[in-house]
């Protein structure tokens, strides 16, 4: 039987996210998807929830366990790994499966049978929608899934930090200033919000959090060089020609990509742009993903005043946007990335901070102000 749970959080939050599923598979299929993964029930969110917050305070050789489990049966799973006795679902047992699954695309399988829930594998491959509940700190939870046709960056449903829980607002899209790399970060249904140019972006804020260095990335229009009057001269890393190897590959036609061998090359040119980023100052590219600068100093472009008030952001349930001074947002990289986008107001600036902070900057027409989206709820 599953057993009572001890969490609370994983009681509060179980019913909405039962909804969530039930919700966005039954848009999927509107849009002609078949093959979904099963939706788990508020009893087995619970539990799922309730085991991995305890698993996620334990430790195996000194280290908490990093962990991602998947509800699906295993001939569901393509090609997985099959364990010849299946475990039960414990704390104690996914702490000890911990060290050997903690890289990023291993699964560990969860079913059920007669009201028990038992581990059976692992797997890399899943169906759409498919629950997943990752284990990525001590106390900290991510409920998510697989994009409706999308490959990369998984869908966040909520977040659990302790007694703290985020249930993320897929409607904050509809804003009409929202940025279109938030569009599709909120993409849960629809395959037009998660195109290849969009996407790019996206893989690229993973990439930039993930190296753990806090970076700036600006996003410019191609063909412009009025960015140049928000940079401060010279450049000490300013690139002729364009570094255009990420841009090559996006044009590539679809129909002559290998879809590993593209993807895997994608991949790297996203890490070592993102890479870039890490160094002190910013990086900017065009919106063809062109690398034009990196390293490069942010300053308030001649004649323009100061930005004085930004409106701030999160695409949570019950989130109200609020107006502040910008240095109230963050330190000098959230300040000078507000700085340039309120100078050009064509451009995007995503600002990576080094305790896992992402902010994406736009300029909103309907505020006439800069609006900051704090989304790293979207990103763990």
């Amino acid at each position: 039987m599953i057993r009572k749970t001890t969490y609370a959080a994983a009681r509060t939050v179980a019913p909405a996210i039962e909804i969530h599923f039930a919700q966005q598979q039954a848009e999927a299929r509107q849009h002609g998807e078949l093959n979904l993964a099963p939706i788990p029930s508020v009893k087995i969110i619970e539990a799922l929830i309730d085991v991995a917050f305890w698993a996620s305070l334990r430790k195996e050789e000194g280290q908490s366990p990093r962990i991602s489990l998947a509800f699906l049966p295993p001939e569901q799973a393509g090609k997985p790994l099959l364990f010849a006795q299946r475990l039960p679902l414990t704390a104690y047992n996914l702490t000890k499966l911990g060290p050997g699954v903690e890289r990023a695309g291993i699964h560990l399988g969860v079913w059920f049978e007669k009201g028990d829930l038992y581990i059976w594998g692992t797997t890399r491959e899943i169906l759409s929608f498919c629950f997943v509940l990752d284990v990525s700190e001590p106390g900290l939870l991510v409920v998510k899934h697989r994009r409706f046709h999308g490959f990369g960056k998984f869908a966040n449903v909520a977040v659990l930090k302790g007694d703290v829980i985020k249930i993320i607002d897929e409607h904050s899209d509809s804003l009409p200033d929202c940025p279109e790399v938030l569009t599709s970060l909120l993409g849960f249904t629809n395959p037009s919000t998660w195109n290849d140019s969009v996407n790019i972006l996206v893989q690229l804020a993973v990439s930039m959090r993930a190296h753990g260095n806090g970076g700036t990335l600006l996003v410019v229009p191609t063909g412009s060089e009025t960015w140049q009057e928000s940079i401060v001269k010279p450049m000490q890393y300013a690139l002729s020609p364009a570094f255009s190897a990420l841009a090559d590959l996006m044009r590539q036609e679809k129909e002559d990509r290998n879809r590993s061998i593209w993807q895997g090359a994608l991949r790297r040119e996203i890490d070592g742009v993102a890479g870039l980023t890490a160094i002190d100052g910013a990086t900017v590219i065009n919106d063809q993903h062109e690398v034009l600068a990196f390293g490069t100093k942010i300053v308030r472009a001649y004649g323009n005043q100061p930005v004085e008030q930004i409106v701030v952001t999160e695409p949570v349930l019950g989130n109200e946007a609020l107006i502040i001074h910008p240095s109230n947002n963050g330190g000098t990289r959230h300040l000078s990335a507000a700085q340039f986008v309120h100078d050009q107001r064509d451009a995007t600036a995503l600002v990576a901070s080094q305790d896992g902070r992402f902010t994406i900057f736009s300029w909103s027409p309907c505020e006439m102000m800069v609006h900051a989206h704090r989304v790293d709820t979207l990103l763990l």
